[in-house]
């Protein structure tokens, strides 16, 4: 894999259309923090006639910490693929792709079976809601405690807000290996994966991902995957490094990522977005 503390010795890409960005592990710094060199590239890129796309599992709610650095197009993927908002007008969503609250309550029954003392949270399109024995939401305080089954419960088809993903908590069992039991207890209902360093996986509707809403934008831009960057760090960006024509992994990222990706970059907290970035803008 050779160093991944600097960018790889490779062709960069010929002048993209679209750079594609994780942002927690990946442009962001470990506070939260968009960095000034950061800032200073993203709008480089922009001003070049380059679009860049906030991609996360973020939902639309937490994005102000990169709302003023969308330019032109104003738009983010968030949820995993399930929503891509529009941040120059308060988060409108423009798409949404839901997961079907049975298929969603199936997951639930399947992974407690599979996986005793599991515990879920549902995020909506108005907001995100928990059991009692879920971690509680520090952002998110005024969240509604229920078990799943109230939270995914609809009096009437189409009459509650759409579920964005169901998130799964479990406090024993290890990242990964919560990850593998789970793909194997939910099978083909529903899309899942993780991005967060603990037991806590991210479940969306099936052939929902970063990657499949990103080819949607790109396809009504025009754009070809051969066209786009993409820049990841955890299991959650897999996908969309491997659609996109190039692909960097974060120095501090998920050995799934740097394996997959094409080329490797500096940590989050060195700038790696930018230091490509740069790079790319210097050769055109």
């Amino acid at each position: 894999m050779g160093d991944v503390n600097a960018p790889q010795d490779f062709p960069l890409p010929a002048r993209p259309r679209l750079i594609a960005t994780d942002l927690d592990g990946t442009l962001l710094h470990d506070d939260k923090s968009v960095s000034d060199r950061t800032v200073a590239a993203l709008a480089a890129a922009e001003k070049a006639g380059i679009d860049v796309f906030f991609v996360t599992g973020r939902p639309a709610r937490w994005m102000d910490v990169v709302s003023d650095h969308v330019h032109g197009h104003g738009l983010a993927i968030c949820a995993n693929g399930a929503a891509v908002v529009d941040l120059h007008d308060d988060a409108r969503l423009l798409r949404v792709r839901p997961v079907d609250r049975a298929t969603a309550l199936e997951v639930v029954r399947g992974l407690r079976d599979a996986a005793p003392g599991t515990t879920f949270a549902v995020e909506l399109t108005t907001g995100i809601h928990r059991e009692p024995a879920y971690p509680p939401f520090h952002q998110d305080a005024g969240a509604t405690v229920a078990s799943a089954e109230k939270l995914l419960h609809e009096p009437d088809p189409g009459s509650a807000a759409p579920v964005l993903k169901l998130l799964a908590h479990h406090t024993d069992l290890t990242p990964d290996g919560f990850l593998t039991l789970a793909r194997t207890a939910v099978g083909d209902r529903a899309s899942v994966t993780r991005s967060s360093p603990t037991a806590l996986l991210e479940i969306s509707g099936l052939g929902v991902s970063k990657a499949s809403t990103l080819a949607l934008c790109c396809a009504e831009r025009g754009i070809s995957s051969d066209e786009v960057v993409a820049f990841g760090d955890m299991p959650n960006d897999l996908e969309m490094l491997s659609w996109a024509g190039t692909s960097y992994a974060m120095g501090n990222a998920h050995p799934d990522v740097l394996a997959s990706a094409s080329g490797h970059t500096l940590t989050n907290n060195e700038d790696g977005v930018a230091v490509v970035i740069e790079r790319i803008l210097a050769g055109a």
